[in-house]
C-alpha cells in the first residue's frame, strides 16, 4: 500500500514538473498586482478627474459671459457624476470586456464579479476596479468636452438626455474599437490616450451639435467677450498638470514610458503655446491670454494620440504643428464654414486630435514602444511602416463617421423629447438663472 502511494506522489510530481514548464505555462502572463503601478495609477485617476472638475469647468466657464458661469461649470460637474454611474453600471462592461469587433459583452454588468483580487488582461499589474476608474475619467472628460461647443445656449434636461445617449451610441462603441481589442485595435490604429476615442470623437460631435442647435443670439455682431479669461487661465493650468496622468498614466505601468509620455506632453504644450502666441503676435500685433491658453491646449490634445510613441524632440515638432494648424481651424476655417463653435472644441480638440493622430503613424518611434513581447515596437513611417498611417487614417475617417452620424441622430432623438435650446428669452437673460435658478453677484 505504501508503495503504491509513493509511486502515486511521484507520478503527480512528474505531470506537475511538465506542467511547470510546458510552453503554454511558460508563456502565459503573470498576474500580479505590483504596488508601484497601482500607487501611480491611483495618483494619475486623480490628475484625470481633476481635468474635468475643477479644470475643464473653470477652463469653459472662465470664456462665458457672467450670465452662463454657473451653467456651464454645471455641465461639468453633471457630466461627472451622470456617467460616472453609468460607467459603472454598463458602459464599462460593454468597452472593455468580450472580443466583438464593435462592441464588449455583458460580462462586467453592474461590476459584477469584480473582486478585490480581479485583475483585467488590458492592465495585469493593477486592480480591475482601478482600472475599471481610471477609465471612468476618460469618458467623464469626453462627454464634458462636448457641451463647449453649444455653450450658452444649451438646455440643462437636453444635456442630461444627450450625455446619456452619446455616452452609450458614440463613446463606448469607439473607445472599444480601438482600446477593448476591437476592429480598429486589431486593424493596427495606435492611439495612445485618446487622440481619436476622445478628441477627434468629441471634437466632430461638437461641431454636429454647433450646427445643428445653431448659433448664438448675437453671434457675429454682439459683444460675446469672455467674462473671466483669469478663471480660463487657472483652469488650463489644471489641465496641463492632469495631463500628465492623462497621458502618463495610459502606459498603466509606473515605468520609463510612462515618463517619457509626461516629459513628451509637457514639450509639446509649452511649443503649442509659443507657437500660437508667435503667429497671433505676427499677424494680430499682440499677443493674448486667450490664444495662449488655446495653443497650450492645442498642443496637448495634438500630443495625446503618440505621447507614448514619440521622444521629445518629435514631440517639440508636434506642438509647433498643433499650435499653427489649430490657430488656423479656430480662426480661417470657422469663418469661412460660418458655424458658431462657442469655445471651439472642434478647432482645438477635433482638429488637434485628428492631426496627432496622422503624427503618430508618421513620427512613432519603435523604440519607445519596444517590449518583451515586440522587441521592434511599433514605427511610424519614418522607420518604413507605411501601413500604420493607412491605419491612421482609417481610424480618423471611422471615428468621424460613426461621431458625426451618430451625434446627429441623438440631437434629433432628443429634440423630440425635449426641446434642445433654451427659449430666446432665457437666452437673453442667461441660463445660470433660466435653467438653475441661481447668478454670480
Amino acid at each position: 500500500m505504501s508503495q503504491g502511494l509513493r509511486r502515486l506522489a511521484m507520478g503527480m510530481i512528474t505531470v506537475a514538473a511538465a506542467l511547470a514548464t510546458s510552453p503554454a505555462l511558460a508563456q502565459a502572463p503573470a498576474m500580479k498586482i505590483d504596488a508601484a503601478d497601482t500607487a501611480w495609477m491611483i495618483g494619475a485617476t486623480g490628475l484625470v478627474l481633476m481635468m474635468t472638475i475643477p479644470g475643464l469647468a473653470l477652463f469653459y466657464s472662465g470664456m462665458v459671459r457672467k450670465k452662463n458661469v454657473l451653467a456651464t461649470m454645471a455641465q461639468s460637474l453633471a457630466a461627472t457624476f451622470l456617467v460616472s454611474v453609468l460607467w459603472a453600471l454598463l458602459a464599462y462592461s460593454l468597452t472593455f470586456t468580450g472580443s466583438g469587433r464593435m462592441i464588449g459583452s455583458l460580462s462586467r454588468v453592474f461590476l459584477y464579479g469584480m473582486g478585490l483580487n480581479a485583475i483585467s488582461p488590458i492592465a495585469p499589474t493593477i486592480p480591475e476596479s482601478l482600472f475599471m476608474l481610471y477609465q471612468m475619467t476618460f469618458a467623464v472628460i469626453t462627454v464634458a468636452l462636448v457641451a463647449g461647443s453649444v455653450a450658452d445656449r444649451l438646455r440643462f434636461s437636453a444635456f442630461l438626455l444627450f450625455s446619456t445617449l452619446w455616452l452609450f451610441i458614440v463613446y463606448v462603441p469607439i473607445a472599444h474599437a480601438v482600446w477593448g481589442g476591437g476592429f480598429l485595435q486589431t486593424f493596427g490604429t495606435i492611439d495612445f490616450a485618446g487622440g481619436l476615442v476622445v478628441h477627434v470623437n468629441a471634437g466632430v460631435a461638437g461641431l454636429v451639435a454647433a450646427m445643428v442647435i445653431g448659433k448664438r443670439r448675437g453671434y457675429g455682431h454682439d459683444n460675446l467677450a469672455p467674462f473671466d479669461l483669469s478663471l480660463a487661465v487657472i483652469g488650463t493650468g489644471l489641465l496641463w498638470v492632469g495631463w500628465f496622468g492623462f497621458n502618463g498614466g495610459s502606459a498603466l505601468t509606473a515605468g520609463s514610458r510612462a515618463a517619457m509620455a509626461i516629459v513628451c506632453t509637457h514639450l509639446a504644450a509649452s511649443t503649442g503655446a509659443a507657437t500660437w502666441m508667435a503667429i497671433e503676435w505676427k499677424t494680430r500685433g499682440r499677443p493674448s491670454v486667450l490664444g495662449m491658453i488655446s495653443g497650450a491646449v492645442a498642443g496637448l490634445g495634438t500630443i495625446t494620440p503618440a505621447s507614448g510613441f514619440v521622444t521629445p524632440m518629435e514631440a517639440i515638432l508636434i506642438g509647433l504643428i498643433a499650435g499653427s494648424v489649430c490657430f488656423w481651424s479656430c480662426t480661417w476655417l470657422k469663418m469661412k464654414l460660418g458655424y458658431d463653435d462657442s469655445l471651439d472644441v472642434f478647432g482645438v480638440h477635433g482638429i488637434g486630435g485628428l492631426t496627432g493622430t496622422l503624427l503618430a503613424g508618421v513620427l512613432a518611434v519603435g523604440a519607445v514602444s519596444a517590449t518583451p513581447e515586440l522587441p521592434q515596437g511599433i514605427g511610424g513611417l519614418i522607420e518604413g511602416n507605411i501601413h500604420l498611417v493607412w491605419a491612421q487614417l482609417y481610424g480618423i475617417v471611422v471615428t468621424a463617421l460613426w461621431s458625426g452620424i451618430g451625434t446627429f441622430v441623438i440631437l434629433k432623438i432628443v429634440g423630440a423629447l425635449v426641446p434642445l435650446r433654451v427659449r430666446a428669452e432665457d437666452e437673453i437673460i442667461g441660463l445660470d438663472v433660466s435653467q438653475h435658478g441661481e447668478a454670480l453677484q
